[in-house]
């Protein structure tokens, strides 16, 4: 409570005047004067100090208040510093302003580094996406396991330069989220056809049922979640199929991703959207970067998404994305 802190800052004072009262009051008895004689000065200083707290206390909870919005905005938090009062203050005044100063000055170089950073990462995305498109020309020309397997692998590269731009991307403030009605079953057979070739290669078998769900969502990021999820899904399948579904859940859509894969240990599965993080199954596969679901988090998280996971192992994971079907409209 805000009065009890102002006591405890006050209690000194406090203290030395009851100190001074007892001093006088015992002065007052050594020498036989009547004890009114101090009784009614004390009153008087006691009203005056009543008075006077009172009028303190004030001030304190306007300055209390003024602080506290000052803390909800500290890019500025200088300049919006109640005046100070004492030499103290004004010392706590001028180091803050130091301190939001060099802060000031650090966001803005570390904001100037990730433009930089973003700025080549960018034209090193579009630099590549020339030689991978030159060689699956020439790949398309042949029709053997062996340009199955090289095409698959080109499309693997493609699929980590995309994670590359959405990690960057994500924390950037100008992410290009276009929110506006679509169809869910076109971002889901569209992500489908950009792993057909996995599925007939690896003789995995997809299973989807056409829905006409139509929900209000960014059709780019929602499409990154949806193939991450099918990517992984083939990964870890050898043998069986991928299921795709479509349903209602208090209120929300239910998108599942799930597969007859070799599943997640339990000890693992609360720490699957984690950065970096593979599990098992990651040190038994070499490649897993632990990168994939974690990025599937972060664009749930920013689209207003909830998303979940259930698995057993040796018999298969299922992936889900609850999204709301009515959303506040983003301004």
């Amino acid at each position: 409570m805000f009065f009890l802190r102002f006591l405890r800052d006050r209690l000194g004072i406090i203290a030395l005047l009851l100190c001074f009262s007892l001093i006088f009051t015992a002065v007052f008895t050594l020498y036989s004067l009547p004890l009114a004689a101090v009784a009614y000065p004390a009153a008087l200083c006691a009203l005056l100090g009543i008075i006077y707290m009172g009028v303190d206390f004030y001030r304190a909870c306007r300055r209390h208040a003024a602080l506290s919005l000052t803390a909800e905005d500290i890019d500025c938090i200088a300049s919006l510093l109640p005046p100070a009062e004492t030499v103290t203050e004004e010392d706590y005044r001028r180091l803050i302003s130091l301190v939001a100063e060099a802060n000031a000055k650090i966001v803005s170089e570390v904001e100037e580094k990730y433009a930089d950073m973003i700025e080549y990462y960018t034209v090193w995305a579009h630099e590549i996406k020339t030689p991978i498109a030159s060689m699956r020309l020439s790949l398309d020309g042949e029709d053997s396991e062996r340009s199955r397997r090289l095409s698959e692998d080109l499309q693997r590269i493609e699929e980590y330069v995309g994670m590359v731009m959405t990690f960057l991307r994500l924390d950037s403030d100008a992410t290009d989220y276009v929110f506006r009605k679509c169809s869910l079953d076109e971002i889901i057979r569209s992500a489908i056809r950009k792993y057909r070739t996995m599925f007939i290669r690896r003789h995995i078998a997809i299973d989807y049922v056409p829905t006409d769900t139509v929900i209000v969502t960014d059709e780019k990021w929602l499409s990154f979640v949806i193939e991450q999820l099918i990517s992984n899904a083939i990964k870890y399948t050898r043998e069986g199929g991928v299921t795709v579904t479509v349903g209602d859940a208090d209120g929300e859509v239910a998108l599942s991703v799930g597969d007859t894969g070799i599943g997640i240990a339990p000890e693992d599965l609360p720490r699957i959207f984690e950065r970096g993080y593979t599990g098992y199954n990651g040190r038994t596969d070499k490649k897993a970067s632990g990168i994939g679901l974690y990025l599937c988090r972060r664009v749930c998280s920013r689209l207003g998404y909830e998303i979940s996971a259930d698995s057993e192992p040796g018999v298969g994971t299922k992936v889900t994305v609850s999204i709301p079907r009515e959303r506040i409209t983003v301004e």
